[in-house]
């Protein structure tokens, strides 16, 4: 129920007031009680006792309780699902001014309805059922944030290319990955993500769905990349779109690898 009165200035509280007058059951307090003129709540002196609104879905706060830039922001990341997104203050600048944007998400994170992830990142986390509580940041979401904040290209770094393309059982250290901003480590979550500068040939490669081969291959090195057993694995786990990005692209490799992408492509795969 809701308690508006001047000595509350307005501010709502929810609790239960039920006036032995009103004829409610469960009454325990003896004061004047009457609905007001269209049978919401009960009047108690100067002071109105209505019900409170639907708490919203999966216990988020109703969207009536929000106005104005956060009301559009929440929406936008609720489209977007939960878990599937790590947002920027740079993503709702259509919504209103910077400021008010800045404004808005510090608020939101501040009542729990955004998680703050990172220094200007934000997230709707998705709950582990398993763990009963918010699961981890999706680190690969996260950078694309960073990509799109700082207008720079970002890549995994070569040895986690090669651990998911089964290539080799090394797990890396660190989380780490390539780009052509600046060099430099960002707190992510509970993780120290480790950006390294790299020059225009590695970077050529970004956006582009063989970047991740090619960058195992460079961290593999002309040696173990020509290994049988490598060769093997990429040729039956690359789908052809893969394949044929490669050939088209091959130009742009060292002669070493470029004749690897060769013993890889079947004779009906071309450009």
């Amino acid at each position: 129920m809701r308690l508006l009165g001047p000595s509350n200035k307005g501010a709502e509280i929810v609790f239960r007031v039920v006036a032995r007058r009103s004829g409610l059951p469960g009454a325990t307090d003896a004061g004047v009680a009457d609905k007001d003129a269209e049978g919401r709540g009960v009047v108690v002196g100067s002071v109105v006792v209505g019900d409170e609104p639907d708490p919203g879905v999966d216990g988020e706060r109703a969207d009536t309780q929000m106005t104005g830039t956060a009301y559009k922001i929440m929406k936008r990341v609720r489209a977007k699902g939960r878990g599937k997104w790590v947002c920027t203050p740079k993503d709702f600048l259509d919504l209103g001014s910077r400021a008010a944007v800045d404004q808005a998400l510090s608020r939101l994170a501040k009542s729990g309805d955004l998680r703050r992830v990172g220094r200007g990142l934000y997230d709707l986390p998705r709950m582990s059922g398993a763990l009963r509580r918010p699961a981890p940041v999706d680190m690969d979401s996260a950078v694309a944030a960073l990509a799109r904040r700082d207008r720079v290209r970002i890549m995994p770094d070569g040895i986690a290319a090669a651990n998911q393309l089964g290539l080799t059982n090394a797990v890396p250290a660190k989380t780490s990955y390539v780009t052509d901003g600046a060099t430099r480590n960002v707190k992510i979550g509970n993780r120290t993500v480790y950006l390294r500068h790299a020059g225009p040939s590695v970077m050529a490669w970004a956006g582009k769905s063989s970047a991740p081969v090619v960058q195992a291959l460079r961290w593999l090195g002309p040696q173990a990349s020509s290994d049988t057993r490598v060769t093997a694995t990429l040729k039956s786990k690359l789908p052809d779109a893969v394949k044929k990005d490669l050939v088209r692209n091959r130009a742009g490799l060292p002669s070493w690898a470029a004749s690897v992408v060769r013993s890889l492509v079947d004779t009906h795969i071309t450009a």
